[in-house]
């Protein structure tokens, strides 16, 4: 399992009880699991009175490093030992690391349901609307004239029976690059299938 440096860092802010006391360590690596688990617990971290005395910022950055190890930690399907190596390189004390393992070991089958159920398939594009949108003015500017493409992309996900939809806007430009990039991508496919 890798880690970026960002999320490293957050970790070691984590494990430093001057900056996360002990208290609050708890709590946080338990709303870390179930903010992943159930949506309705995302952000309630702010709302923490365990946190109301920290810095918001260090708060945020913590959540979110101990949220990306939770669900790593869960994809490779990790054990005890492989997360404590990875605590210790971020300077935890052997307290903080056990707290982690006995929360991990708790809630790692309920995240590995969640993770078995996300799909792997990208959405498959079935069709396109677009129209072109031409604008005069804006609030910020007397005049503008530019021409704006807004596109609607129909997907289909695999086990999902309705059609969803993508859009986006964008520029004569960013859309002619756009089109480029996808007959470039063609040309790859059909050069891969040809081997």
């Amino acid at each position: 399992m890798e880690l970026s440096q960002s999320v490293l860092d957050g970790l070691a802010v984590a494990g430093e009880s001057s900056q996360i006391p002990d208290k609050s360590y708890k709590v946080l690596v338990t709303r870390a699991f179930d903010g992943v688990l159930d949506e309705r617990h995302r952000n309630l971290i702010a709302k923490d009175p365990s946190f109301r005395e920290l810095d918001q910022a260090v708060v945020k950055e913590t959540y979110s490093s101990m949220v990306t190890l939770v669900t790593e930690a869960t994809k490779h399907d990790l054990d005890n030992n492989s997360i404590s190596s990875v605590l210790e390189e971020c300077k935890y004390a052997s307290d903080r690391i056990e707290t982690f393992n006995k929360v991990y070991n708790t809630k790692k089958p309920l995240m590995q349901i969640l993770l078995s159920s996300v799909g792997t398939c990208p959405p498959h594009i079935v069709d396109v609307d677009w129209r072109l949108d031409y604008y005069i003015k804006n609030n910020h500017l007397e005049r503008v004239n530019e021409a704006v493409y807004l596109v609607t992309l129909k997907t289909e996900v695999p086990g999902c029976s309705e059609l969803k939809d993508v859009q986006f806007s964008c520029t004569q430009e960013q859309l002619q690059d756009m089109v480029g990039k996808l007959k470039d991508a063609c040309k790859c496919l059909e050069k891969a299938s040809q081997m």
